[in-house]
């Protein structure tokens, strides 16, 4: 049977929430982000905001230089992830299997669907009526044979859009696509592929699968499939929280050991409860470090047991912190990640969200 996946992508989630929960800023240029004399990061930014060239992840400072009038809202993440238990709970009217790959991303297998509908295509209409009907937010919606096409479909008609790659479409949709739009192929790969001059998945699928291999590893078997479309990979639905972590970026550089200790130890704070909320232990401890000239380095070290013992484990990063350049370089940025869990310590299912 050929499958039926379904790929959903809330469209400006944080910034829209704001917009629908406060009427007087719909229409208006907003993010949803930090302060920026704090260095803050745009989490969200709504679509009257983009006209001007902004975008997540790009610095709140940057923002406002592009728009002045801009309007910072601070993140609710909480609220977020209420509405985004609603839209689950909407999702699996329909079938079990769902896999969220965010707060506001979500596939969808609905090869067989509980309500009997006889296309995947009427589903994703439903859907976005009843987003809008009962949650007040559009959703952009990607309706294909695979999670990658689904995904690559719910791009295309962003905002509020809806895509449908059916299984006779695939070959001539996969020539023209660009092949940064392939899952997996980040800056480097682009850039590599660039050199080798492919642009399209077209030009990508001339090469042979030993080509591939030797230019890109392992994941040259992957840009073989995925460059024609094929993509055999299954709904989720074991999700356990991988690795737990917190950071600060300063508001000035600095080399002060004693001040990122103390604030590597605030954050670590922040660790140890999610790590105590989850009812879990962790071997593996991770420092993030990004200094002044912007190069970042992460050192990790594994002890021989489990832990949420926040003594121990900063005892753990001290040591990691003699493995960098803190003291002779300024640094922007510190963190601390810990992974390696040992989920026997909870039976409960541990929520991606």
């Amino acid at each position: 049977m050929m499958k039926k996946f379904i790929h959903i992508d809330m469209d400006a989630f944080f910034a829209s929430v704001e917009q629908r929960d406060s009427p007087a800023l719909k229409g208006k240029p907003i993010i949803v982000g930090g302060k920026p004399e704090n260095r803050g990061v745009v989490s969200a930014a709504s679509y009257e905001a983009r006209k001007y060239g902004i975008r997540s992840a790009m610095a709140v400072k940057r923002a406002l230089q592009l728009y002045p009038n801009l309007i910072i809202i601070q993140p609710s993440f909480k609220k977020y992830k209420t509405v985004s238990k609603q839209l689950i709970s909407i999702y699996r009217e329909y079938t079990d299997l769902v896999e969220p790959l965010s707060l506001d991303e979500c596939y969808l297998d609905v090869t067989e669907n509980k309500k009997e509908i006889s296309t995947a295509t009427e589903i994703a209409v439903e859907l976005k009526k009843r987003v809008k009907k009962e949650l007040n937010l559009t959703a952009s919606v990607g309706v294909a044979p695979n999670k990658l096409l689904a995904k690559i479909a719910s791009e295309v008609n962003k905002p509020d859009g809806l895509f449908i790659i059916k299984p006779h479409q695939i070959d001539d949709f996969m020539k023209n696509l660009d092949v940064k739009n392939l899952w997996g192929v980040g800056k480097a790969t682009y850039n590599t592929l660039k050199k080798m001059n492919i642009k399209t998945c077209g030009e990508l699928q001339k090469l042979s699968i030993v080509e591939l291999v030797d230019n890109f590893g392992v994941f040259g078997e992957t840009l073989y499939d995925f460059a024609r479309g094929i993509d055999n990979r299954e709904i989720d639905l074991n999700q356990e929280i991988k690795s737990i972590g917190s950071e600060i970026t300063f508001s000035t550089d600095t080399d002060d050991m004693s001040f990122i200790k103390k604030n590597l130890y605030e954050q670590l704070e922040i660790v140890i409860k999610r790590l105590l909320l989850h009812k879990i232990k962790t071997k593996t401890v991770t420092v993030k470090i990004k200094y002044a000239d912007f190069k970042r380095i992460t050192r990790s070290k594994t002890i021989g047991y489990f832990t949420d013992n926040i003594n121990e484990i900063f005892k753990v990063l001290s040591i990691l912190l003699k493995k960098s350049e803190i003291g002779r370089k300024k640094v922007r940025l510190i963190g601390v990640s810990v992974s390696n869990f040992d989920l026997h310590t909870n039976k409960d299912q541990l929520e991606l969200l």
